[in-house]
């Protein structure tokens, strides 16, 4: 029996592959085929379309990379072909890398109306059903030479000059193959549907089952039925020998899949911004007109940015996209602006993802979202679930945590909590993909694989190709309908994400509960990779935050013109930015390039506005003004406002013993050796030592890394395997400002200049690292080794903090070495603790090794906190974070979890001195430090209000009171879109709401642990 069953195997590969599936398209004429090659970027459609092209034939060479290639396709349907099914077959040259990885195009009819988009498994273009014969074919195709930049088949990783339009080169990057007017055989197309499912199906049964062996010998039989030299004729009645097995129901215990066509788009990734703008209008050309063939399909597409491209790019697409929103089966989903990383974008960033995404989807369809749609997202930060309730939605799905290397996660739906306690009912598709094609192989691995048999019984499979785009296929549809209901396989039933939702929420009211952050165990040097980007979105969020605050201040004190169309399109471009192949640095050189030119734009608008602004609070005079748009006061400026600053105390750098050099401001001491290491870091009023024994601090460490693949995505945990400490200075001499301490050093092909400044009465050592970094596959380290016994360190992320753990007990603490921090890692001992605050950096590790001291001995341990600065992956960009970076870190001794808060807020939001007339009281002011102002600005509606956002900070309950400078008419809690909440959003007698109480202008607040409020305040 074995034997039959892998002579039937091979039989149905063999004459599928050359007699079935050939015979779907049994006669063929040429198509006329010219070109028109587009100079320099992409033209408007009606250019492309009145263009005139050469003659061209299959064959011929064509596309300089990233250039667009007008196609003009023509021909006569043969007037033999009467009553039959026509297609055009335009094949650009597709090889056997993934569609959205090479070229690709959209085709239009002459007026321009889009037809529908073409890539390698979609190379088809229906002309009519059935056709009369002698009708005039013309078509237009908009074709994409964009190169392969990345080769999936085996996957390699190799350094490319394809990545930049720059160096790219013009060498034509394909061939013209097929370009046919070809009749459709749908009878034989069904055949090959039929026994695609029923062999994939076979090849998942266990070899004992009966029903493999009852599908084997039906899929014999209809072999038998085809006459291999006739198999058009013959087509027909082999799909009578499939009837009787394809009909037979599934058993009332299968597994339940909701299928949801989907095409996971990368915003930018190995391809720039403007590809996919082009990318999303083909696949939702694609997708429009499937629905128009096949009325059980639904299509849901996340990313708002995405739809506002068609909106905006493709007016002739946006119009179909709407009348197919209207009909309920092209569907908005995620309410994100775009499927953003989230582990780094900090709290008002995340906040607005939502805040952007919703609102295009309320003001375009009246249509609110209940998931979060993240399937390829790199990891979850822990703040995340209250984001997600904050903006009034309630699930969420990804998929990407099944690509964890070394730990499986235990669930596949489960309730998440957050770090304030707020739980959001989550899914992870167990199909393990958000491209599935609905194979047999697809859908058994869902079936077996879900973690929650037994409790619950259904699951979601994203269908459709993406990443690069093109969406589900008619293909994909078939499949689907031959195992609806299907014995032997899951059952599939098109749905829409909250139909599945509503459904897995209703069958398992008692999920389990996974509690912090959604850890990937993989892709961990996103963290570092692409430093300018990374500084870029920190600058542009704490100039965003600056820009509304001292703007909404102006517009109520002095009628300032608040500039509410030119934040919003600036949130969009940074938000669009935090994409989550953009901001972990993973995209081509071209991508990143661009980025660095948009976040120095955003900067100078920003700087502009934020002047404006503070000028005409300040008025004209003399008075010498400090403005603080930290939200905490600091040398006698309030935050949120402006005044003379009182700096009290002093610094005095003197020689060193050992011919380095002593910073002293009477509250620390500071050593720094002739190598320009931190020795001693010496805390006056708790007599205690921060530095480890032994171990100097301000240690730049430098690691091979070349990981085994993902280069610019990976770092693999034998990187620490070899490690060079950059111990020799070329100078090491006193500041110019009498406070610091300036030490040169020279490595590789590259040099570091650091300036080490202890302010006067600070307890923090500023740490400003300037690198001009020339290496290659190598990682740069900052290292603070600190006499600290800690078995776990906060990490500050979105509206608060959290914590890891510092050992390396189990795989899950040891798979996380290295992580995400936004301002702040703070490690402490009960009572005293130090932070390491950062301007720019979010990669960091925490270890704790035995003290040096005491010869191994084990009496204490020293806990070692290091910033990742920079890496040197080849690969997609070869040269990735070339050239000066500056870097800013603050080492806080004797620090609480509050003092990490507040300077991680004073770095990031340096004072900005002018002269005026007056000092600037705050427009609004809380009197505790842990109630964190993360935004002040007016009202999204243009309609005058104040809108606070704040959360409590430090991790516990607050009573509060918060006082604005000005007359308050109303207080209204709402959510992140500005919308009144609940007038009880606490529990159930009100006791817990945020609000407790309101006397004028001043609002008394009670927050539990990091919780997240916005306040809309009427101005009476």
């Amino acid at each position: 029996m074995h034997d039959d069953r892998t002579l039937v195997e091979a039989r149905l590969r063999r004459v599928l592959d050359e007699r079935i599936r050939p015979a779907v398209y049994p006669r063929s004429v040429p198509l006329d085929v010219t070109v028109w090659h587009a100079p320099g970027e992409p033209v408007p459609v009606a250019e492309g379309l009145a263009a005139v092209g050469e003659p061209v034939a299959a064959g011929a060479a064509w596309g300089a990379p990233w250039g667009t290639s007008w196609f003009r396709v023509t021909a006569t349907v043969p007037p033999e072909w009467a009553g039959l099914t026509v297609e055009a077959l335009i094949d650009l040259g597709f090889d056997e890398n993934l569609p959205g990885f090479q070229c690709e195009g959209l085709v239009y009819r002459p007026d321009g109306t889009p037809v529908k988009g073409i890539n390698p498994n979609n190379q088809w273009v229906r002309v009519g059903s059935p056709v009369a014969g002698g009708e005039e074919v013309c078509l237009h195709v908009e074709a994409a030479s964009n190169p392969v930049v990345l080769e999936h088949w085996p996957m390699r990783f190799l350094p490319t000059p394809l990545g930049d339009l720059d160096t790219a080169g013009s060498e034509p990057q394909y061939r013209l193959a097929r370009m046919d007017l070809a009749v459709f055989d749908e009878e034989v197309w069904r055949l090959v549907m039929d026994l695609e499912v029923l062999g994939e199906l076979m090849a998942e049964l266990p070899v004992e089952s009966g029903r493999r062996w009852e599908i084997l010998r039906a899929v014999e039989r209809a072999l038998d039925a085809v006459d291999l030299q006739d198999v058009n004729a013959t087509a027909a009645a082999a799909r009578e020998r499939l009837t009787d097995v394809l009909a037979s129901p599934a058993v009332p215990s299968a597994h339940r899949i909701s299928a949801v066509g989907h095409a996971h788009i990368d915003s930018a990734w190995l391809w720039p911004l403007r590809e996919t703008v082009r990318k999303v209008a083909r696949t939702a050309a694609n997708m429009t007109a499937l629905l128009d063939d096949e009325p059980d399909f639904v299509f849901a597409m996340s990313q708002a940015q995405q739809w506002a491209w068609i909106k905006e790019h493709r007016p002739e697409v946006w119009d179909r996209v709407k009348a197919a929103v209207a009909e309920g089966r092209f569907v908005p989903t995620g309410g994100m602006w775009v499927e953003s990383d989230t582990n780094m974008p900090g709290s008002e960033a995340m906040a607005r993802q939502f805040v952007h995404g919703k609102r295009f989807f309320l003001d375009e369809f009246g249509i609110e979202n209940d998931e979060a749609w993240l399937p390829d997202t790199f990891g979850f930060a822990a703040g995340l679930p209250q984001i997600i309730k904050a903006a009034g939605s309630k699930w969420l799905l990804t998929q990407k945590i099944s690509w964890s290397r070394t730990n499986r996660f235990p669930h596949h739906t489960f309730q998440w909590e957050g770090i304030d306690g707020t739980r959001v009912f989550t899914h992870f598709p167990p199909v393990d993909t958000y491209t599935c094609a609905v194979t047999g192989r697809e859908l058994a691995h869902a079936a077996a694989s879900f973690r929650e048999k037994g409790a619950a019984r259904h699951s979601l499979a994203p269908t459709g190709w993406g990443d690069g785009g093109g969406g589900t296929t008619r293909e994909m549809i078939a499949k689907a309908a031959r195992v609806r209901d299907l014995e032997g396989s899951p059952t599939v039933t098109w749905e829409t994400p909250g139909d599945f939702f509503r459904k897995a929420e209703a069958e398992y009211s008692e999920p389990p509960v996974w509690v912090g952050e959604l850890y990937l165990e993989l892709h961990r040097a996103t963290l570092t990779s692409q430093a300018a980007t990374k500084q870029g979105n920190r600058r542009s969020e704490h100039l965003l935050r600056e820009a509304e605050l001292w703007a909404a201040t102006a517009a109520v004190r002095t009628g300032f013109p608040y500039p509410h169309d030119e934040l919003d399109r600036i949130w969009k471009t940074v938000l669009l930015h935090q994409f989550h192949d953009i901001l972990p640095g993973s995209s081509i050189a071209w991508v990143h390039r661009e980025a660095r030119a948009t976040y120095a734009r955003i900067a100078a608008e920003l700087e502009a506005v934020v002047d404006a602004a503070q000028r005409a609070l300040a008025g004209e005079g003399t008075l010498p003004l400090v403005f603080n748009g930290a939200p905490h006061a600091r040398d006698g400026v309030p935050a949120g406002g402006a005044a003379e600053a009182v700096v009290e105390g002093t610094t005095l750098v003197t020689p060193g013993t050992d011919g380095g050099h002593v910073l002293d401001n009477g509250l620390l001491r500071v050593a720094v050796d002739a190598r320009g290491l931190v020795v001693s870091a010496y805390d006056a009023d708790a007599d205690r030592e921060a530095i480890a024994p032994g171990r100097p601090a301000n240690l730049l460490q430098l690691h091979p890394d070349l990981p085994n693949m993902w280069d610019a995505w990976d770092v693999d945990a034998f990187y620490r395997n070899a490690v060079t400490d950059l111990t020799g200075a070329d100078s090491v001499v006193p500041g110019d400002d009498g406070r610091s301490v300036r030490v040169v050093r020279s490595f590789g092909a590259s040099g570091v200049t650091q300036v080490l400044t202890l302010p006067p009465g600070e307890r923090r050592l500023v740490v400003d690292t300037e690198v001009d970094w020339h290496e290659t596959e190598k990682f740069l380290k900052l290292a603070f080794p600190l006499d600290v016994h800690a078995e776990r360190y906060a990490s500050e992320t979105q509206f608060g903090h959290h914590y890891r753990p510092t050992h390396t007990n189990t795989s899950w603490e040891s798979a996380k070495f290295e992580a995400c921090n936004h301002r702040f890692v703070h490690v402490g001992e009960p009572g005293w603790g130090v932070a390491l605050v950062n301007d720019s950096t979010y990669g960091h590790d925490v270890t704790r090794t035995t003290d040096a001291a005491d010869g191994g001995a084990g009496r204490g341990t020293t806990t070692t906190v290091r910033a990742s600065l920079l890496r040197a992956p080849r690969y997609p960009d070869p040269e990735t974070d070339q050239g000066v970076h500056r870097f800013r870190h603050a080492l806080v001794v004797g620090a609480h979890i509050g003092d990490a808060v507040r300077e991680g807020w004073r770095l990031n939001l340096p004072e900005r001195s002018l002269t005026g007339a007056a000092e600037v009281a705050p427009l609004v002011s809380v009197d505790r430090d842990a109630v964190v102002v993360t935004a002040v600005k007016l009202a999204d509606d243009a309609g005058g209000d104040v809108v606070v956002r704040l959360h409590e900070a430090h991790g516990g309950r607050v009573r509060a009171t918060l006082t604005a400078g000005f007359d308050v008419a109303e207080v209204t809690v709402t959510d992140l879109l500005e919308r009144p909440l609940a007038e009880d959003t606490g529990s159930a007698d009100g006791t817990d709401a945020p609000v407790s109480h309101v006397d004028g202008n001043r609002i008394a607040l009670r927050l539990r642990p990091f919780e997240l409020v916005t306040l809309r305040l009427r101005r009476a």
